[in-house]
């Protein structure tokens, strides 16, 4: 089975969709774009049972809205394929003849010609690119979990990507991802109830670089057939996956992997996005389940720094967020000196309090009750931990040792509620009484920076929460940004990145870093002194710049505001004197073409009757054949007599058949190494033609012992066919090893339609057994060819041609190859007066 996408300029101008499979019936046609008639559903059960990949039958009615559409299709008991037409609510407006072979193909042009904004959408060739790979990203998951397809991705008359049809799904592995990550990857295979899970995994141990990439794209997730994004199913592979690399290596990376999930079609709902990539499964907590033990069999627990580190990077939504925050329940008994779960079990105070910051920062932390009572010291410890200068600089306790812990009933407990905690007035200072404060925001002092009492009556910023609080490079002065002088470190940095880059560009920016700061550290003192020279004038720049700004210089808001309300005036218009001088021009008139020169022809029947009979007593015998008589200056025509009638000869189809002809005789088509030879069996062939075939003509040996066959039947129709070395009798097949890449879509259906000729018809030229699509290429190069022929012809070639004509085509073949006429009969010459004055009669009238 063959299934191709062809597109043309990123298929804004022309997208085609081509198969081979069992077309479409004529009494389909009418109907076979209009909205929801090819529907697959008939009634509310049958969306339990759905396994077709489009069941609404919107497809065809949607591209007919916004794009030309035409579909050309044959089916088995068809003659010819026909092309139908449709308008923009998918009715058939037109149809006729095409040349096409059996299967469907779905041409679209002009796409959103009537939305032109969503046309604009796609004006910068990075839009275009970008959707050039999701289309070939989807053919490349429908070439995996359909191995049998042959499917294509031609751009602009080039092949971007082709898969040929692959025997099982890890023959299909190889022809798309490559063998070498295949080798890498482990056949799983596990049944439940209703469910099995079937799929290649990347072997425990692996190579970080050939199992796995930066992007999601090799990573291939089916549910009965269909490719699927599941962020959750996604998300338990790569915790997997990364809990048997370093945190920093395995960090952004996403496994190469196959896996197939077949469950029950009434347990799948794939109705919720257009695109059908987002599906709802029923059982999604079995289908974890079972995968995740699949997963624990094959790499073992994941450790929790993996598990941290996926939740890091993919948070879960605010709704998410806010449900945890109101179920969850925190406890803070001011006595204990340890941490510990409420539900028994001692632990570490530090683990605790991480737990604590854990869970205030992260959103996805579970609503789990802590007893938490930290002493002072741990309490300045935290405070410290955060940034709190004013913690930092408070004296901690000596710690002489544990404390007995006191008994439950002694300790004091309060609540705090989820809208303290938010807030962040849940914790407060022992010995101020303040709210705990994790950072103290620092404000550039100077003329127009606030003092302290306007400091603390402004809002309160959380430098953990909010991004905006972070001191940037930038300082703010007088409403002007101005970027802070740089320090030496920093001008030695940017120059000697470049010349570690250069060296070593594989290095990761971690490991430019160390290098620069190394040579930093290694730098000569002359060498130092020179980029503190540099930055100490920067910084003097710096200086200045902020006393003008603070002072209120000549360019301030207001005197830039004054200059910008001065309007210059507009310059004298000269239209007036414009309009003048144009009108003073004269019109200029367009001239008439001179009448042509003519003038009538006297033409007398009774004299060009006496010229016939003059060349007729001239020679004993009566004139055979063709005789010239003249050109018709207009139609590049001639006129000849061929006895007695007088007939309108056109040689350009003469020559298109006589081309046709040689071509069809001596042509042979070049053939082009196939990446991946074609397998040849009785199986797809058919049994006669397969023996047909092994029967024929074959060369000699080749080095590694395989032989080629030499049949000029085969060579000339494209086809280079290998019988390959060392097979045994039991596993008989034969390659194609070459093909004619000038023949679009020439394939096995091909090679088989020349077998049959020699089969049934028994051919024995290559003309006799020419595919349909090869002479249909022949014709096309026929007219290609004869298009070069001069306008007009001189008597010598064109009485040349007639004599090649007689001599090749004979008195049968009259028409060209698209079944027009050679001559076209004008009139009778007539033998006496009598019928002279008879066909005279009605032009006198």
């Amino acid at each position: 089975a063959l299934f191709a996408v062809l597109k043309e300029n990123f298929g804004l101008e022309r997208t085609e969709v081509r198969d081979n499979g069992c077309g479409i019936k004529a009494a389909d046609a009418p109907v076979m774009a209009v909205r929801h008639f090819t529907s697959k559903i008939c009634s509310h059960e049958d969306l339990e049972r759905l396994e077709s990949y489009g069941f609404r039958g919107e497809a065809l009615g949607s591209i007919c809205a916004v794009a030309e559409v035409s579909v050309t299709t044959k089916t088995q008991e068809d003659d010819i394929s026909t092309q139908y037409t449709l308008d923009h609510t998918g009715r058939v407006v037109s149809q006729r003849p095409s040349h096409l072979g059996q299967g469907t193909s779905v041409s679209v042009t002009k796409l959103f010609k009537n939305l032109p904004v969503r046309r604009q959408f796609y004006s910068s060739t990075k839009k275009c690119k970008e959707e050039l790979k999701k289309v070939q990203d989807l053919l490349m998951a429908y070439a995996l979990i359909k191995p049998e397809l042959r499917l294509m991705l031609v751009h602009n008359k080039a092949v971007l990507w082709q898969k040929a049809r692959a025997a099982d799904l890890r023959s299909a592995l190889v022809a798309t991802l490559g063998s070498g990550a295949v080798a890498n990857l482990l056949p799983c295979h596990q049944e439940q109830p209703e469910m099995v899970l079937d799929g290649f995994l990347p072997k425990p141990g692996a190579d970080l670089s050939s199992t796995s990439c930066s992007a999601s794209e090799k990573t291939f997730i089916f549910i009965n057939r269909r490719p699927v994004q599941q962020k959750e199913i996604m998300k338990l592979l790569r915790q997997h996956y990364c809990a048997q690399y370093a945190e920093d290596a395995a960090r952004h990376r996403f496994p190469i992997l196959l896996l197939s999930i077949s469950v029950s079609p009434s347990s799948l709902d794939v109705n919720l996005t257009p695109d059908k990539t987002q599906v709802l499964l029923d059982n999604k907590e079995a289908v974890l389940t079972a995968l995740e033990a699949l997963l624990v069999s094959l790499y073992g627990f994941r450790s929790s720094s993996a598990e941290q580190q996926l939740n890091h990077e993919a948070p879960p939504p605010p709704s998410a967020r806010s449900e945890a925050k109101e179920d969850q329940n925190i406890r803070v008994h001011e006595d204990a000196p340890t941490a510990e779960p409420k539900h028994g079990g001692g632990a570490d105070p530090q683990a605790a309090l991480q737990r604590q910051a854990s869970s205030c920062s992260s959103s996805s932390s579970t609503a789990d009750d802590w007893i938490i009572n930290p002493p002072p010291s741990e309490l300045c410890s935290v405070s410290s931990l955060c940034g709190d200068e004013t913690a930092a600089a408070r004296p901690k306790p000596e710690q002489t040792g544990s404390e007995p812990e006191k008994p439950e009933e002694e300790r004091e407990t309060r609540k705090i509620s989820a809208q303290d905690w938010s807030r962040g007035t849940a914790l407060t200072d022992p010995v101020t009484g303040d709210p705990l404060r994790p950072v103290l925001v620092h404000r550039p002092s100077g003329p127009g920076s606030p003092g302290p009492q306007e400091a603390r009556s402004k809002k309160l910023i959380n430098s953990v929460t909010e991004k905006g609080a972070t001191l940037t490079a930038y300082d703010m002065i007088s409403s002007r940004a101005m970027r802070a002088p740089p320090s030496p470190a920093s001008l030695f940095e940017k120059e000697a990145r470049s010349e570690v880059l250069r060296e070593r560009p594989a290095a990761s920016l971690q490991e430019v870093s160390a290098a620069v700061q190394e040579r930093w550290r290694n730098l000569r003192e002359e060498d130092r002194k020179t980029y503190e020279e540099k930055a100490k004038k920067k910084h003097d720049l710096h200086e200045q710049r902020t006393k003008l700004a603070s002072d209120g210089g000549p360019q301030g808001p207001t005197e830039r505001a004054k200059a910008q309300s001065v309007k210059r005036k507009a310059p004298p218009s000269n239209q007036q004197l414009l309009d003048e001088l144009f009108s003073a021009q004269p019109q200029k008139k367009t001239k008439t073409p001179p009448p042509k020169p003519s003038r009538p022809l006297l033409c007398s029947m009774a004299a060009l009757r006496l010229g016939l009979q003059r060349l007729s007593s001239q020679s004993s015998a009566p004139p055979r054949g063709l005789r010239l008589v003249n050109r018709l200056g207009s139609q590049s025509c001639w006129a000849v007599m061929a006895g007695r009638r007088l007939l309108l000869f056109n040689p350009y189809r003469v020559e298109e058949a006589l081309l046709f002809k040689r071509l069809q005789e001596n042509h042979v088509l070049p053939a082009a190494v196939l990446q991946n030879p074609l397998r040849l069996t009785d199986g797809n062939l058919g049994g006669a033609e397969f023996e047909t075939l092994c029967s024929m003509k074959k060369g000699a040996a080749e080095l590694d012992g395989s032989v080629f066959f030499s049949d000029p039947r085969l060579l000339a129709n494209g086809f280079r066919v290998r019988l390959p070395a060392g097979l045994p009798s039991a596993e008989k097949h034969l390659e194609v090893a070459a093909m004619a890449d000038c023949v679009p879509f020439l394939g096995v259906e091909d090679l088989r339609e020349v077998l049959s000729a020699v089969l049934h018809r028994k051919a024995s030229r290559p003309q006799d057994c020419r595919p349909l699509k090869v002479t249909n290429y022949l014709k096309a190069e026929a007219v290609r060819l004869a298009r070069q022929l001069p306008s007009s012809l001189r008597r010598g070639d064109v009485e040349e041609l007639v004599g090649r004509m007689e001599r090749r085509l004979g008195g049968t073949e009259r028409t060209c190859i698209h079944g027009r006429r050679f001559f076209h009969h004008l009139v009778d010459v007539p033998s006496t007066d009598e019928e002279a004055e008879a066909l005279l009669r009605p032009l006198e009238l």
